[in-house]
């Protein structure tokens, strides 16, 4: 290390133990440290004495404490910051650049981030691929806007303070920018050093204008993207003023002439955030992220905008945007006055929203399957519309949609392949209509409350069963039903959504565990009765005319694949051609017809907004830290009361744990799999486990609470999972199996060391959930369903063969031991806290139970545990009530799209 490095690691020996540098930049140094005080590995950046002299360390220390109220979990948080003054020896040579007066190393802490940046991947692989690229655009979004709407401006968004790990992006360096500017003001000419990166800085900071906003940071952002997808930055040159002038006076060239595979509305959003003028971009970084999507404010203009810019010639880019949008506003006029206007070109791909005049709009919150369909020669659009949940038929001819009688409640409509019937299950049957209408007909009563329906060219219908285990087959008569693919061959998972491949050779379905946290696409055999996994990360598939398997990702990225159908196998990389699908209930609002007509669903979506609570025995609350809210899955406190590990939904890319330090500190992720919840810590409070599932079972993680180190499996069990619980001595996991697609949970008691195999607890034909152990370790509370409700028994541990006693009468959920472990807190079945007091000696009796306070906003009652409580007898819980924010989205018609993907594949 340098000689200002040795002060520095000297100055901070009590605090943190600098290992080795990391890697140096223009402005700064990072060094790899050891935070002894948390024992973890961080990372110190150190800028250089050159800059730090000309800053002066009091005013940029104050600047940077910005960075430190910025929790968002794409954001890379500020731990610490501070300076060590120099001696005078160590001065030498700063004097003669003109810098006089005391001088210190500035430094500031953030958390080591495993993986690498943005930058270093794309050295590696210059253009990413378009749904990482799109991925990372959306997250940096995400984090921006956070960060915009709290006042600050980031000022050097660039691939090198864009970190990725996992695949996921974080930013770094948030409020440095702004602290060298605001703190070195003239003097940063003195040192050499200019603040901002010309290939990303937008033409007002270019300039030098003082005052910059958020749209700045919007089109570096823009330029980042651009540079993912192509290659290189929109502008480049020999020299800063060379690429400033470009910045200044040229137009970026159009992505689709360099890379044809680019989404057209993946090109508008990114050229759209590259305007000259502020005013001409995107307000917020929130609409480019929802116009990169495919929806948002931008979107009607969309198609024709970048169809105009991609085969205009001559004029300006501002003159054929222009133009573009006058076209798309006039053909939104007239789409709306029908469904599916008749085709007048063959060759022309056309798009528009679907709009359903007075008729019942699309439902999708009352069924299960897929709530629309389209005929086979694409002239009518069948939904699941209005509050009781009927289908509803939306013809090309009419301008208002008819509701067929005697459908209530249906759902996962279908049409046959001749095109006159509709099939659809309604009451826990599978059911058909005539599509003009009629008498609906019951072809069979064993498909539960309907999650998809096929209809096969030989005239069978597949679908789930009731239980969600397996497919099962009836014919179009109501003949011949029967189990088709057993529930042995699924591991307790779900087998959900079926669609047919052509000559009824088999059917295309999702694989669905743990509430489909976990889902992927499968092929069944109908020939052999075989299945197998075609895509890992799938929530419906369609096998298309053109040869190919059409899917949808949890993310809502729609790809297609060469598929052969003999074979039924993948035969070629997977290539993207749809972004922001919306999904509910985890299925894709998609349907097509062999004529060539798609129809999708574009925003929308319900988001779960919950904030941690915490209660005193009377039911007042507190909030640790109002500003901290999020799409929470489950959490648990650790051992000494000061973190909380969540399971948190980000986007629509599944479910990953993040450690939250309280009362204010900072949000930071552990995992990145997009398949972990139900995070349990370690006695010690220095690991902490999680549930991760798979198609072929379920298995238990540890990681290193603070980040470091690598995740190591501590069990596994041939079936879905949903809970775990570390015991107090650290030498048992409890694990509760799935009770969603097996109809019951079972909780198993496994080793941490030595013999792993799962010890059976509580396993019966009921279901059993939320188990939790006493301090002591000597008694497990749990819920059981066998009286026909939930309450709450105790059974002893780990000997659970030697008895139970019932604790709750009337109803009991979520059981949690008292700190003291003489008594257990329960809800009971009006959402009621209650206190028990309880006895161990000679045996386990109830002595009394208390009603404490009610307690409706805590979340997930009834499957897994809800609240958990401190040390000094508080609850803490997620409070979720009237936190979910529903959007209806918007359905998109396109006509002659086979067309589209076939454009796409030429070379």
């Amino acid at each position: 290390m340098t000689a200002p490095a040795d002060r520095l690691a000297a100055a901070l020996a009590d605090r943190y133990r600098i290992e080795r540098e990391l890697g140096a930049g223009g402005m700064a140094t990072v060094y790899l440290a050891h935070d002894i005080k948390h024992d973890r590995d961080v990372a110190i950046k150190v800028l250089h004495p050159d800059l730090g002299a000309a800053l002066g360390s009091e005013r940029f220390l104050t600047e940077i404490r910005t960075t430190a109220r910025l929790q968002h979990p794409h954001i890379l948080p500020l731990l610490d910051s501070g300076a060590v003054h120099l001696s005078h020896p160590e001065r030498s040579g700063l004097e003669d650049r003109g810098v006089e007066g005391p001088q210190a190393i500035l430094y500031y802490v953030m958390p080591l981030v495993t993986g690498e940046t943005l930058r270093s991947r794309l050295e590696r692989e210059r253009q990413l691929p378009v749904e990482d690229a799109v991925l990372i655009a959306r997250e940096v979004a995400d984090a921006l806007g956070y960060a915009h709407g709290l006042g600050v401006i980031h000022r050097d968004i660039k691939p090198e303070n864009i970190l990725l790990q996992g695949g996921h992006a974080l930013v770094a360096d948030f409020g440095i920018a702004l602290a060298v500017q605001s703190s070195g003001g003239a003097r940063m000419t003195q040192t050499g050093l200019s603040l901002g990166t010309p290939q990303y800085m937008s033409p007002e900071q270019a300039m030098g204008e003082k005052q910059i906003d958020a749209r700045s940071d919007i089109y570096a952002l823009g330029a980042v993207t651009y540079e993912m997808l192509v290659g290189e930055a929109p502008f480049t040159g020999p020299s800063v003023q060379a690429i400033v002038a470009r910045i200044m006076t040229e137009q970026p060239r159009a992505i689709s002439i360099q890379r044809k595979a680019v989404p057209e509305q993946v090109e508008f959003a990114v050229l759209h955030a590259l305007e000259k003028l502020p005013a001409d971009r995107f307000a917020t970084a929130m609409q480019f992220a929802e116009a990169l999507a495919g929806h948002g404010p931008t979107s009607a203009m969309r198609t024709t905008a970048t169809n105009n810019l991609r085969v205009a010639a001559g004029g300006t880019w501002r003159h054929r945007f222009q133009v573009a949008a006058a076209v798309a506003v006039l053909a939104a006029g007239l789409a709306t006055w029908s469904l599916l206007r008749p085709r007048t070109d063959a060759r022309q791909v056309t798009r528009q929203y679907i709009t359903f005049g007075d008729s019942a709009n699309l439902e999708i919150g009352q069924q299960a399957g897929p709530p629309l369909a389209l005929s086979p020669d694409g002239s009518r659009l069948a939904y699941v519309g209005d509050t009781l949940s009927r289908l509803w038929i939306k013809r090309r001819d009419a301008l208002e949609a008819t509701p067929i009688a005697g459908t209530d409640g249906a759902g996962s409509p279908v049409f046959s392949p001749d095109g006159k019937w509709l099939g659809y299950v309604a009451g826990g049957q599978v059911r058909k209509v005539p599509v003009d209408g009629g008498v609906s007909i019951t072809l069979d009563d064993s498909a539960g409350t309907g999650y998809g329906l096929a209809w096969l060219d030989d005239g069978t219908l597949i679908y789930t069963g009731a239980s969600l285990l397996g497919l099962r087959r009836v014919s179009e008569s109501g003949a011949n039903a029967g189990v088709v693919l057993a529930d042995s061959a699924l591991h307790g998972n779900a087998a959900l959504w079926p669609t047919a491949l052509p000559g009824s050779r088999g059917v295309v379905y999702a694989v669905c565990a743990s509430n489909c946290v976990v889902q992927s696409l499968h092929v069944l055999d109908l020939k052999t009765g075989r299945e197998k996994l075609l895509v890992a990360d799938g929530t419906m598939g369609w096998y298309l005319p053109t040869g190919q398997l059409l899917y949808v990702r949890r993310d809502g990225v729609a790809l297609v694949a060469p598929f052969d159908l003999p074979t039924l196998t993948l035969q070629g990389a997977a290539q993207p051609i749809l972004q922001g699908v919306a999904q509910t209930a985890n299925r894709p609002l998609l349907a097509w017809s062999p004529s060539g007509g798609l129809v999708y669903a574009v925003g929308g979506g319900t988001t779960l907004r919950a904030t941690l609570q915490f209660a005193d025995s009377r039911g007042v609350t507190t909030a640790p830290d109002s500003s901290w809210s999020g799409n929470f899955n489950s959490f648990a406190l650790s051992p000494d009361g000061r973190r909380v590990a969540v399971g948190v939904t980000t986007g629509n890319t599944g479910l990953d744990i993040w450690i939250k330090q309280l009362d204010r500190g900072p949000f930071t992720r552990l995992t990145f799999s997009g398949r972990d919840r139900r995070p349990a810590w370690s006695p010690d409070g220095r690991q902490v486990a999680f549930v991760r599932d798979s198609g072929s079972g379920g298995d238990i993680y540890a990681r290193a609470a603070d980040g470091g180190g690598s995740e190591r499996r501590m069990a596994h069990l041939d079936r879905a999972l949903q809970e775990v619980v570390w015991s107090r001595d650290g030498r048992w996991l409890l694990v509760r199996t799935d009770n969603g697609a097996a109809g019951n949970g079972d909780i198993y008691a496994v080793r941490t060391e030595g013999d792993t195999t799962p010890l059976p607890l509580a396993i019966t034909q009921f279901t059993e959930i939320q188990p939790t152990l006493s301090p002591d370790g000597h008694w497990m509370a749990y819920v059981s369903n066998e009286t026909g409700i939930n309450e709450v028994y105790v059974r002893p541990f780990p000997a659970a063969e030697a008895g139970k006693w019932q604790v709750s009468n009337g109803g009991g959920n979520s059981p949690v031991w008292s700190p003291n472990g003489q008594g257990i807190f329960f809800l009971n079945e009006a959402f009621r806290m209650m206190a028990s007091a309880v006895s161990t000696t000679p045996t386990f009796h109830v002595t009394g139970v208390t009603p404490l306070f009610e307690a409706r906003r805590t979340n997930y009652i009834g499957y897994h545990q809800s609240f958990d409580v401190t040390h000094d007898g508080h609850f803490a819980y997620f409070d979720a009530m009237a936190a979910y924010v529903a959007n209806r989205p918007r359905l998109v018609q396109v006509d002659n799209w086979f067309a589209d993907l076939r454009a796409r594949q030429q070379p």
